[in-house]
């Protein structure tokens, strides 16, 4: 039953999974907004095939008018996943964003299949507690705020899953889901995430079942691997010298680091709605990128820029996690990045062994590090009696105070 008065749609385009939520979702709209037709919107971002295989037919049999499956795994990782990467973007300094950059190609290609099937309204499966119905809507609002929003689960009285798969029943949608489901988990390209659980006491240590793409580290090979990166302009272009694009990059490197057990993290996030929760994330091929940008950024960047970049990362770290990717200031931080990424590029050779990523090897045509001025060795370059002078100056302001501060005695 709907908790607000009752609207009538002509068409509404629903974010589509396949899952137990959106399975109900489909019969629900259309009992309680005037036999609306229902289109269901399926976004390919890279994740299991398994998820996407007979969806169509899925959809079309739980009341569906069609199902528009559209592939964005190129456009997500080029245009989403890499640009973000220049940034150096963490939240709360661990977590890669693997669900939060997804979400704005997923809003932008839905709001696209909206305004083509003329429909006057779309429909998302998040729930009030989440980060995802902000992320949704305020896409929604920036690109066609003429469409209406529908969120079945701040709406409709049902709080439970045995009440979902009664509905489902009781409709007759096929649905292969049970009343156990130990784990949520959402899937990309970049990563995939899992909640839920033993997770939900933060005292549980995960057991082996949360962990879905990573080898265990401790089972991980014996012998180490090493394989070379080339960057360029900020962005991975090449592995061992073969050019790639985006989405054959962050594929391989997902390969390789599953492999050797990298790029897992398990922590607990404060979420846009205020509430605390606890995710275990793996980034195998996200994580070794991130690193190999930071390396050759180590070589290129003077101080006062590394700084600033830092900053710029965690306020876009922010902002992506927020929802507000369609905001003029994510085209200006990203601007301030690309300023930036016009230095970084060069080489760098990873390591990977047993959940360690290693750079032994990196370097840049852009190198601000030189031997002649480091060296610890004879020079004629640099005077160190030069120094003098400049720590003098340095704590000019800390001397004075202590000067001031015995003068009052």
């Amino acid at each position: 039953m709907l908790k607000q008065e009752n609207k009538h749609y002509k068409k509404v385009v629903l974010a589509y999974s396949g899952g137990l939520d959106t399975s109900t979702i489909v019969p629900w709209l259309k009992e309680n907004y005037g036999d609306c037709e229902v289109v269901c919107f399926v976004a390919d971002v890279g994740q299991e095939r398994d998820d996407l295989e007979g969806i169509e037919q899925k959809a079309i049999a739980s009341g569906a008018s069609k199902c528009i499956v559209k592939d964005l795994r190129d456009d997500f990782v080029k245009d989403y996943v890499f640009e973000m990467m220049k940034t150096g973007a963490l939240y709360e300094g661990e977590y890669l964003l693997g669900t939060a950059i997804a979400r704005p190609i997923i809003a932008k290609a839905m709001v696209e299949c909206a305004l083509e099937e003329g429909a006057d309204a779309i429909a998302h499966g998040a729930t009030g507690k989440g980060n995802d119905q902000v992320r949704f809507e305020s896409a929604v609002a920036a690109l066609a705020p003429e469409l209406d929003v529908i969120a079945p689960w701040r709406i409709w009285d049902m709080q439970s899953r045995e009440e979902l798969l009664a509905y489902c029943e009781a409709h007759n949608v096929p649905c292969k889901a049970t009343l156990k489901k130990i784990y949520s988990r959402d899937a990309n390209c970049l990563h995939i995430s899992t909640e839920g659980g033993e997770l939900e006491n933060t005292w549980n240590a995960p057991s082996e079942n949360v962990w879905v793409w990573t080898t265990d580290p401790e089972k991980a090979p014996n012998t180490p691997e090493t394989f070379e990166l080339t960057i360029k302009n900020g962005l991975v272009t090449e592995i061992n010298g073969k050019e790639m694009t985006p989405f054959d990059i962050i594929t391989q490197l997902n390969e390789i680091g599953a492999r050797h057990g990298v790029g897992r993290i398990d922590i607990t996030e404060n979420r846009l709605v205020g509430m605390k929760s606890r995710g275990c994330y793996e980034t195998p091929g996200g994580t070794i990128i991130y690193k190999a940008i930071r390396a050759i950024e180590q070589l290129v960047l003077d101080k006062a820029t590394r700084v600033f970049r830092e900053h710029l990362a965690v306020e876009f770290a922010q902002l992506v996690y927020d929802g507000r990717w369609f905001t003029r200031l994510r085209e200006i931080l990203l601007a301030a990045a690309d300023n930036i990424a016009k230095d970084v590029n060069g080489k760098v050779v990873i390591k990977l062994y047993k959940g360690n990523i290693d750079v032994i090897q990196k370097d840049s045509p852009n190198s601000l590090f030189n031997f002649d001025f480091v060296t610890f060795g004879a020079d004629d370059v640099y005077s160190q009696a030069d120094a003098d002078g400049f720590i003098r100056l340095y704590s000019l302001p800390s001397r004075i105070r202590a000067i001031n501060s015995k003068n009052q005695k």
